[in-house]
């Protein structure tokens, strides 16, 4: 079938920048939606605007524990006495008549009362039986909150393609709202293939390996909050991995694999995509992760990690996760990257973009440091185990020597 992306237009090795512009071209949010209780919606995606239909806070309140009193009333120069009146809480205002010169004892959060306008701080008050010795503060409406001094009512709370968080639920719940509209989980199924892993915990006979790319990528995308579809390892077998392709296909927005797109394999994966499928093999000027393969089996987008585990880690973080991200409806966030500088020699040889693992720290005048964890085999999965960020090497970039300032991007929580 004919490739989304024309694999033939390509240069020999395309630059991640430019197969991230590419990757995401070929994608879009999904469009299904449900409503859900606050409770149940927290790491979801909103799928529309809200807006208050209150304002925030709905009354003048009080930001100390304290008395509330008219600022007019003060004798500015020295501590003014005034007599209380009475006493306002949280959820029971004061009800009463306060005449001229009198003061109410008020709780933070409580209403101010009418005609009142200004609080002091208990700290900063003395008592003697019915009068109140209050020392003045220097403004008008000091230690209060005013009505709709965060929002209005009719003002945007929350935009479209926000995740639903601590804070969002708090502020959903503070404007009285019980139930949010928020899109439906992307649906993302992952298999190995191959007749040499074997299950964790089995024995190993010659020439065989643990399936361990599996877990990495459902470690991966289980931070990536979406609705994982597990099909195992599939058998080098023809038509097994065209039942699961076809399986996935059905069931998932996204299908995932590790291993079998290499130039030169010579495997089933490659055959079955080809005749089932719109796929490109492509060669990125990336390291660990130089094969990748992209395209569509049916409705559902597909994604063909390198088999080595940290480049299929690599590859999954700088390019599989933005995919995620749009397809969630989510904004495109730029990594955090900041310079450092390099307590340990690196080795590299121009002609790609490399990802070496590295540990972030600080010396003693707050200088951030990075050394890098030792071996970087894409087959060493403990550097990414060891590592808390990537040092970031450009293609033409070669040996550097200690002292040398590197660019480096701490890990984000998909890789915590």
């Amino acid at each position: 079938m004919t490739s989304p992306i024309d694999a033939c237009a390509q240069p020999a090795l395309l630059h991640p920048v430019e197969a991230i512009k590419l990757l995401l071209a070929q994608v879009s949010p999904i469009a299904d939606t449900e409503v859900l209780s606050l409770s149940q919606a927290v790491g979801r995606v909103l799928a529309e605007d809200l807006v208050s239909c209150i304002d925030l806070p709905p009354f003048d309140n009080s930001a100390m524990d304290g008395y509330a009193f008219r600022f007019d009333e003060l004798k500015h120069s020295e501590t003014s006495a005034f007599t209380l009146a009475g006493s306002s809480f949280a959820g029971h205002p004061f009800q009463g008549q306060a005449g001229s010169n009198t003061c109410i004892r008020i709780m933070t959060g409580a209403p101010m009362p009418a005609g009142f306008d200004t609080v002091q701080m208990q700290e900063k008050t003395q008592q003697q039986g019915d009068i109140i010795l209050i020392q003045p503060p220097k403004i008008r409406g000091a230690n209060v909150r005013i009505r709709a001094e965060e929002l209005s009512s009719g003002t945007k709370v929350l935009k479209k393609g926000v995740i639903l968080r601590a804070a969002e639920l708090g502020v959903l719940a503070t404007i009285g709202v019980s139930h949010v509209r928020v899109s439906r989980k992307l649906k993302v199924a992952f298999f190995s293939t191959g007749d040499e892993l074997k299950p964790v915990g089995s024995e190993l006979a010659a020439g065989q390996i643990y399936d361990s790319n599996r877990y990495s990528i459902h470690g991966l995308l289980h931070r990536a909050n979406v609705e994982l579809l597990d099909l195992g390892v599939v058998a080098d077998d023809k038509e097994a991995i065209r039942a699961a392709f076809n399986t996935a296909a059905a069931r998932a927005d996204m299908i995932l694999t590790s291993g079998g797109v290499s130039v030169g394999d010579a495997d089933y994966t490659k055959q079955v995509l080809a005749e089932e499928g719109e796929i490109s093999f492509w060669k990125l000027a990336i390291k660990p992760g130089k094969p990748f393969a992209f395209g569509k089996l049916g409705s559902a987008v597909f994604c063909g990690l390198p088999g080595n585990p940290v480049s299929s880690m690599v590859t999954f973080y700088k390019l599989v996760w933005p995919l995620l991200q749009k397809m969630q409806g989510l904004e495109l966030v730029p990594s955090l990257s900041f310079p450092a500088k390099l307590i340990s020699p690196i080795r590299k040889q121009p002609g790609r973009v490399e990802y070496q693992r590295g540990i972030l720290s600080y010396d003693s005048n707050n200088q951030a440091c990075v050394a890098i964890t030792g071996g970087q085999g894409s087959g060493m999965l403990t550097s990414m185990s060891l590592a808390n960020c990537f040092v970031l090497l450009e293609q033409e970039q070669g040996d550097l020597d200690v002292g040398a300032i590197v660019r480096i991007e701490p890990f984000n929580s998909v890789l915590c």
